[in-house]
């Protein structure tokens, strides 16, 4: 990495095409280094391997935003040549897939010529007259990236290691494999004793883990008292680590439905919150610049005067300026800009800039602003200019309507989220996602989406770049009124559900908002037999029930279907009612698919947000 970024920086003169050709690497690059940090569990990530990863994005963004400036430069430095005919300034056009560079070089200085727009677009400006006459360039850069916006804009809640002890019993057994010690032995062995006792409580209250979830758990505890002096050493290791996985898995999936207590910190009223908001369509970058000197042709020599200082960013308003013109001698550029094709926009998107001061986006400063929904067109009024952004609450699809998981075929399920604005259908099969189908009303927008094959969090990055939330954060609850479930209940209900999806179909139900937030519930059907029946489902964490109440029951009631028990997991509920042939394909099911459809579970949450 540092020797590619160290080439890339020596390489000078590079045309705008050429950095954009080249852009394409480096964005890639980017997401990949974001991936690791987003995928790699928490316990596998030190802070070094952390803050590496961080600097090699940064040191990236600001290496592109740096090679876009010198080729912007070297464009400007043609501006004589490339003149329109008619206006006798320059207006440029580049596009490609993640980069439109808009370009207007004022050569003329005609105070009448105010209003640029540019060829076969919307996309413009209004300058004031004091614009018109100067030696200036406007440059409009709409990336669909953010590279503005900081990596984290918030604190979240540090993540609980695994727990010490384990780690610790596998230290102490690393030392009995060197020196196969009595003593050391002996201590491994109260330290078990120790830990036992501790994984019995645990198993006893709410921190217990359901043995019978066999893609999950790694059945047992590990009961290093009983093991022999002569036991292999090897097995009593492996043991220690998959117990150590087992609790990590559960504490990085726990994490994922558990909310924090206090809300983002906002220090300003004019602070766009971004655990409120999201940006949609990438950023635009708005510039005034001082126009370089221009190329002259001397007896067939082309002299330019170089700067040493490079681009220069033009002051508007002034600093300097004293008090203001009673006319308005500044007054605001109106801004025309055209709303990226591949987001949906579900409500007229507000407008924010970026204080490069503050390192924050901003509501004020920006007025008059009016959004077209057939053409797409947003016009507002910028007192000053800099990165611009279009914002949505994120939290506009939430809560749900209601919810299923339906399996298809064999490791393959569809997962259907029904909200106020549009319908989802999600196909999880293996490791993988798909968008299969969305009904709304600009459906062909994302058709880019729709049938190709992503891993889960790049799927689920890129559902939230399209204005497709269905993801809650850790925020989330502040700003949308849920049905807030205990985490550990939440957990372990869309653990089962994810083991069982493979021959078990699962849907909302209204009497889960009744219920109390110790307990979830739903439906569930068995999809192989054709005659089966829909129960209607309890479940605490602790005990599963199938309930006698329907669905279009006057009351909520807890009384037990006839004929049918208590038991401590879905897994032995659904024994008692399924089929042999359901069964055989749940304990069939392949370990990355169940893996699948349980992230995509904990992460759109439809147990306490529908």
């Amino acid at each position: 990495m540092n020797t590619f970024i160290s080439l890339w920086e020596e390489e000078t003169n590079e045309t705008f095409e050429q950095v954009i050709e080249k852009s394409k690497l480096v964005l890639s690059l980017i997401e990949k280094l974001k991936l690791i940090l987003l995928e790699t569990p928490s316990c596998d990530l030190n802070n070094r391997t952390i803050l590496q990863h961080q600097g090699s994005i940064l040191r990236l963004q600001e290496l592109l935003s740096l090679k876009v400036d010198v080729a912007t430069e070297l464009l400007l430095r043609q501006a004589s040549t490339l003149a329109d005919l008619d206006s006798g300034n320059m207006e440029k056009t580049i596009q490609d897939e993640n980069i439109t560079l808009y370009v207007w070089a004022n050569l003329k200085k005609n105070p009448r010529y105010r209003s640029v727009k540019f060829a076969d677009t919307e996309i413009g400006f209004e300058i004031p007259r004091i614009l018109a006459t100067s030696d200036i360039a406007i440059r409009l850069l709409h990336t669909r990236y953010d590279h503005v916006t900081p990596l984290y804009t918030t604190d979240l809640p540090e993540e609980k290691e695994p727990t010490p002890v384990v780690s610790e019993h596998f230290k102490t057994a690393e030392s009995t494999e060197r020196d196969n010690n009595t003593e050391e032995k002996v201590s491994v062995e109260e330290k078990a004793a120790s830990q036992d006792d501790q994984a019995e409580s645990r198993q006893q209250g709410e921190l217990s883990i359901v043995r019978e979830e066999i893609k999950f758990e790694v059945p047992g505890d590990i009961d290093i008292k009983r093991v022999r002096c002569t036991e292999d050493v090897e097995t009593t290791k492996y043991k220690l680590e998959m117990k150590l996985l087992s609790e990590a898995v559960s504490a990085a999936q726990l994490h994922l439905v558990e909310n924090v207590s206090e809300m983002p910190e906002v220090t300003d009223d004019y602070e766009a919150d971004l655990c409120h908001f999201s940006t949609l369509g990438g950023v635009y970058h708005l510039d005034i610049l001082e126009l370089p000197p221009q190329c002259k042709q001397v007896k067939g020599w082309v002299l330019v005067e170089i700067l040493q200082e490079g681009l220069q960013r033009f002051v508007y308003p002034p600093e300097t300026a004293e008090e203001p013109d009673p006319e308005n001698a500044f007054p605001p550029i109106e801004v025309t800009l055209e709303v990226h094709e591949k987001v949906v926009f579900f409500e007229d998107p507000k407008v924010i800039r970026w204080d490069a001061e503050g390192k924050l986006w901003r509501t004020d400063g920006i007025s008059n602003i009016v959004y077209n929904r057939e053409t797409r067109l947003i016009t507002f009024s910028l007192d000053t200019v800099g990165p611009v952004a279009l914002i949505q609450d994120a939290h506009i699809n939430m809560p749900y309507q209601s919810w299923e998981l339906r399996p298809l075929d064999a490791n393959k399920v569809l997962m259907t989220v029904t909200t106020l604005f549009l319908e989802l259908q999600i196909h999880i099969k293996e490791n993988l996602c798909m968008l299969a189908s969305i009904k709304l009303e600009d459906q062909d927008r994302l058709s880019h989406l729709e049938g190709k094959w992503m891993t889960p969090a790049p799927f689920i990055l890129a559902l939230k770049e399209a204005g497709l939330n269905i993801f809650p954060t850790v925020y989330s609850h502040f700003y949308v009124v849920i049905n807030n479930k205990m985490p550990l209940v939440e957990m372990k209900a869309y653990r089962q559900m994810a083991l069982l999806s493979a021959a078990f179909s699962f849907r909302w139900s209204k009497w889960n908002m009744v219920c109390n937030s110790t307990r979830v519930v739903f439906w569930v059907k068995e999809d192989l037999a054709a005659a089966a029946k829909d129960h209607l489902l309890m479940f605490s964490g602790e005990r599963a029930q199938v309930l006698k109440m329907r669905e279009d029951s006057d009351v909520f009631s807890e009384t037990l279907e006839e004929e049918t028990e208590f038991h401590s997991t879905l897994y032995h509920m659904v024994k008692d009612f399924a089929s042999p042939e359901a069964m055989t394909k749940v304990r069939h099911s392949n370990c990355q698919f169940i893996d699948s459809v349980c992230h995509m579970l904990l992460s759109v949450r439809v147990l306490s947000y529908s």
